[in-house]
């Protein structure tokens, strides 16, 4: 479905108090500076609503926004990559309102992930390496509403981009008390490092991607759980998953031709570190403070389903304090990502990611008029890329998958995928 936007005005939205000039220097962390530079979109979408119009809407989100800026003041700044600093000048957060000529009815009949980039000002690899956030507001024809707000991840992280929309949202609705101040000390935690020789954009491809969204209702993950059931236990829901979807894009893509070329395989999971630490962090800690872990999974028919999870768990519990501590004070894995870059870059290597937004209350983001009827992110600039997300119920997940278009058809013709997730596109 084409979707044609009008944009109604540009504008930067400022910090309601000046940011004081002892804070005007946000030092990026080591694990800020190696962050591709893209935004990570995500875009709420609401109902038409009838004690306020689009007016009061557009004008209680910009002020709201301008209020959260003073607390998370790092975000209306400008990001100095070179330096690794953000230069918190006060010169404003990127903010677009628009209008679509479609109703959020034809939104929701589809949701299709490509539809959500027209709600993003700009491809979302573009500018992330200057401006730390933006927000575009839509309004649709029947009065709904699209908010998008996307986050540099050379500043922060997806624990952070909720931390940020929970306060502008609670502020928006006076629900002021419910904020609790970010700690702005990933920095001091994990300092900066001369990561001369590697380079962040590695892995962003903007041509022949294709992105789905597979919804897996409480039966099917409840299957799954079953079926990967692992040594120490039943899997959880995102360890079962992972595993499932792995072993479908292998079992869909992997050709036999594939076995001598020496290729290796590696599954990436997004490991949040604030609660691995020692002392653990509290949520509020804002930055990447989270890291990948790679894991080499053997495939599924050779000692079963329940051994990738067993590998995928094992790699995560090895994720401790001192793993940590290896992190804060060496170079030893700075130079494993050079390694696996460049692996990566010959064709050596083939991943693929996982990063889950599961038990995040995204669905609780009320502005003041309501909570969202569907939450959701977009076409990525990355191949072999999923993002898990609870459904509005909350029992079931969405799982939303960017791959090359050849393995894409492959992958969503393959039968037991089939036999798992729901055909509805609005389940």
């Amino acid at each position: 479905m084409k979707i044609d936007i009008e944009v109604i005005s540009k504008e930067t939205i400022t910090p309601s108090s000046p940011t004081p000039a002892d804070l005007r220097h946000y030092h990026l962390s080591y694990l800020d500076q190696i962050q591709p530079p893209i935004f990570m979109p995500l875009v709420m979408f609401y109902p038409s609503e009838t004690n306020t119009n689009g007016v009061e809407q557009a004008e209680k989100i910009k002020k709201s926004l301008s209020e959260a800026l003073t607390i998370f003041y790092p975000l209306a700044g400008r990001i100095k990559v070179d330096n690794a600093y953000v230069d918190c000048n006060d010169e404003g957060l990127y903010f677009v309102e628009a209008k679509a000529n479609c109703y959020l009815a034809d939104i929701l009949d589809r949701r299709d992930p490509g539809d959500n980039n027209s709600f993003i000002p700009f491809e979302l690899d573009d500018g992330a390496d200057t401006l730390p956030a933006m927000v575009q507001i839509t309004f649709f024809k029947c009065g709904g509403l699209a908010v998008l707000l996307g986050m540099s991840h050379k500043v922060g992280d997806a624990s952070s981009l909720i931390m940020f929309l929970n306060c502008w949202a609670a502020i928006a609705r006076g629900a002021n008390a419910e904020i609790t101040a970010p700690r702005f000390e990933a920095a001091t935690l994990f300092p900066p490092k001369d990561i001369s020789g590697f380079q962040p954009r590695t892995g962003i491809i903007k041509e022949n991607i294709v992105t789905k969204r597979f919804v897996v209702d409480a039966s099917a993950v409840a299957n799954l759980r079953e079926k990967y059931t692992v040594d120490g236990g039943r899997s959880t829901r995102v360890e079962a998953l992972s595993a499932f979807i792995w072993s479908r894009f292998m079992a869909a893509t992997k050709a036999e031709t594939d076995e001598p070329s020496g290729r290796v395989y590696t599954v990436i999971q997004a490991v949040n570190l604030r609660t691995r630490m020692d002392p653990p962090l509290s949520n509020h800690h804002f930055g990447n403070i989270l890291r990948a872990v790679f894991t080499k999974p053997c495939a599924a028919n050779e000692y079963g389903p329940h051994e990738i999870v067993n590998e995928i768990r094992y790699a995560i519990s090895k994720v401790n304090a001192e793993y940590v501590k290896k992190l804060q004070e060496t170079n030893g894995h700075l130079e494993f990502l050079k390694k696996a870059a460049a692996s990566f870059l010959k064709g050596e290597t083939v991943s693929f990611a996982f990063t889950s937004l599961c038990r995040f209350p995204v669905y609780e983001t009320d502005f003041g008029w309501g909570n969202p009827v569907w939450v959701g992110s977009a076409r990525m600039t990355f191949k072999n890329l999923v993002t898990f997300f609870d459904t509005k119920s909350g029992d079931g997940i969405e799982v939303w998958i960017n791959l090359k278009a050849e393995d894409m058809a492959k992958f969503e013709s393959d039968e037991e995928l089939i036999a798992y997730v729901s055909p509805s596109p609005n389940a």
